[in-house]
């Protein structure tokens, strides 16, 4: 007979350290944002930075996704790598997200704002200053609850 808490022991495992999970976390580019709507889930793909353990989106104010959690700011999001098994590792983050600053985001000078926009800035655009289109707005999540798996330890 199995150990039924075999799986359980696996899955800490292969967790990621705080640590790690910082540094896979700063260096990937695209992460799977899970929103709910009356007609069921909705899941698009978006950059993101991750700083002072919150990941931060910057998301289009007039999509389905900002309209979504307008009306129920939970969310589930992916972040993954890897091509092979042995390979696969991530992360998955769970909590509701918060507006930070105004909407659209024109630019206006917002502290809590600075250190996510220099970094969004520098890891997409190679740029010192995020230039501010007035077509997005800040989300910050931070989990409540985070999930993570490195089948590289395996």
């Amino acid at each position: 007979m199995t150990d039924p808490f075999d799986k359980q022991k696996r899955g800490r495992r292969i967790a990621m350290s705080p640590e790690e999970l910082d540094a896979f976390l700063a260096v990937e580019h695209t992460c799977r944002v899970a929103t709910t709507a009356a007609d069921g889930p909705h899941l698009t793909a978006m950059w993101f930075v991750w700083h002072e353990s919150a990941l931060w989106l910057y998301s289009i104010v007039r999509s389905r996704r900002w309209t979504n959690l307008a009306a129920d700011p939970r969310v589930a999001v992916l972040v993954d790598a890897g091509t092979e098994y042995g390979e696969l590792h991530g992360a998955e983050l769970r909590g509701s997200v918060e507006i930070v600053g105004e909407v659209p985001r024109i630019g206006e000078p917002n502290p809590q704002l600075e250190a996510a926009e220099r970094l969004f800035a520098w890891k997409y655009f190679t740029l010192e200053e995020l230039p501010h289109d007035q077509r997005h707005a800040w989300l910050r999540l931070v989990p409540d609850t985070v999930t993570s798996w490195d089948f590289r330890k395996i």
